[in-house]
C-alpha cells in the first residue's frame, strides 16, 4: 500500500518546526507557503492529531505530539538519505553477472588475460565465458544469452548488433616448413591459388576466406576443411596444404611440434576488425562498460593478448 504521508511532506513539516513559522520555512527551502501549509494540514488529518498551535502574530509552536512527530520524521528522513549512500557505495564496487562470448579461435589467446583477468580484478563479478563461431555468438547476443562478445565484424548486416572495432587483422598465409614457398617473406594470392588449401570452415569465416579469392578472380584448390584451429595448423604443418588466417599466435608450431611459417600476402585484401559486439536493444550497464574499458586497454592496433605483431602484419 502506498504511503499516506510522503517524504516531501515530512521535509516540509520538519522545515516548519525548525523555522518557527510557515512563512519562514517557505523562504528557507524556496517552496510556496501554500504548499507547506497544505502538507502540514495533510499530516494532521492523516495522524488525526494537532501538530502545531497557530498564533496569529507569533507564528506557530509545536504541540507535545508535534515534538515527537518531528523526532520521528527526522529519523525517517535520515534513513531515506542512507538509500542514496548505499547506492553510491554499491556502484563504486563492480558486482553481478557478466556473460562474455568469444570467437572460438580467439578464446585461447585473448580470454585468459582479458576475461579472467577482469574477473580476478573484480571478485564480486560472476563472469561466465562462452566460445562459439560467429553465427552462434550473434544468435546468443540477440537472444540475450550473452552480454558482450569478443569477435570479428562478420555477419553484421542486420543492423541490430552494435560493434566497436579495436584492432585490424589483415589476412596472411601459413605454410609448413617443407612447403616450396616456406623460404619466402611474402606471397601473392594467385601464387597460392594453384596450391592445396586447408580451410577453416566455420560459419561466416569460411565465406570470408573464399571472398578473398573471389575478389581477386581466383578459385582456390581446397584439399581439406576443418572447424578446429588446432587441426588446421596440424594439417598445414604436415604439408597437407597452406591456410589463410588473421590471428597470429606467438607460438609458430602445431600441436605435434611441427613448425609453421607465416607469409605476408601481397596486395590489398579485406582485413577483419577485431572488437566488441553487443545487441543494440540491450542497455549498456556499468559492468559492461567496465569490461569494454578493459578491452580497449588491452586490445589495440598492433596489440592483442597472445598474438605476435611485426612489420609483416601490415598489408603492403
Amino acid at each position: 500500500m502506498a504511503s499516506r504521508i510522503s517524504l516531501r511532506q515530512l521535509e516540509y513539516f520538519v522545515a516548519v518546526c525548525k523555522a518557527g513559522s510557515i512563512a519562514a520555512a517557505a523562504d528557507q527551502i524556496h517552496v510556496s507557503a501554500s504548499a507547506i501549509s497544505a502538507a502540514v494540514a495533510h499530516m494532521e488529518r492523516e495522524l488525526a492529531t494537532q501538530l502545531f498551535v497557530r498564533h496569529p502574530v507569533q507564528g506557530i509552536t509545536r504541540t507535545p505530539v508535534g515534538q515527537r512527530v518531528q523526532d520521528q520524521a527526522q529519523a525517517l528522513l535520515a534513513l531515506s538519505d542512507q538509500l542514496y549512500t548505499v547506492a553510491r557505495d554499491s556502484s563504486a564496487t563492480l558486482g553481478g553477472a557478466l556473460r562474455i562470448g568469444c570467437f572460438v579461435t580467439l578464446a585461447a589467446l585473448v580470454a585468459p588475460e582479458l576475461c579472467q583477468g577482469f574477473a580476478r580484478a573484480n571478485p564480486q563479478v560472476r563472469l561466465t565465458q562462452t566460445e562459439d563461431h560467429q553465427e552462434g555468438l550473434l544468435k546468443k547476443l540477440r537472444h540475450a544469452e550473452l552480454d558482450l562478445a569478443i569477435t570479428y565484424d562478420l555477419g553484421l548486416d542486420g543492423g541490430d548488433i552494435a560493434f566497436e572495432p579495436l584492432a585490424t587483422l589483415p589476412p596472411y598465409a601459413i605454410v609448413g616448413a617443407a612447403h616450396p614457398l616456406a623460404g619466402r617473406a611474402a606471397v601473392a594470392l594467385d601464387e597460392l591459388a594453384s596450391c592445396p588449401l586447408v580451410m577453416l570452415d566455420l560459419p561466416l569465416s569460411g565465406d570470408y576466406f573464399l571472398s578473398l579469392f573471389k575478389a581477386a578472380g581466383l578459385t582456390p584448390q581446397i584439399a581439406a576443411t576443418t572447424t578446429s584451429q588446432d587441426v588446421l595448423r596440424s594439417l598445414v604443418a604436415n604439408d597437407i596444404g597452406y591456410c589463410l588466417a588473421n590471428i597470429r599466435p606467438k607460438a609458430l608450431v602445431a600441436l605435434d611440434g611441427r613448425a609453421l611459417v607465416p607469409l605476408q600476402l601481397k596486395g590489398a585484401h579485406r582485413a577483419l576488425q577485431l572488437g566488441l559486439a553487443w545487441y543494440k536493444g540491450k542497455n549498456m550497464d556499468k559492468l559492461m562498460q567496465a569490461f569494454c574499458e578493459r578491452s580497449r586497454t588491452l586490445i589495440g592496433e598492433g596489440q592483442v593478448p597472445g598474438m605476435a605483431f611485426g612489420p609483416s602484419d601490415l598489408a603492403p
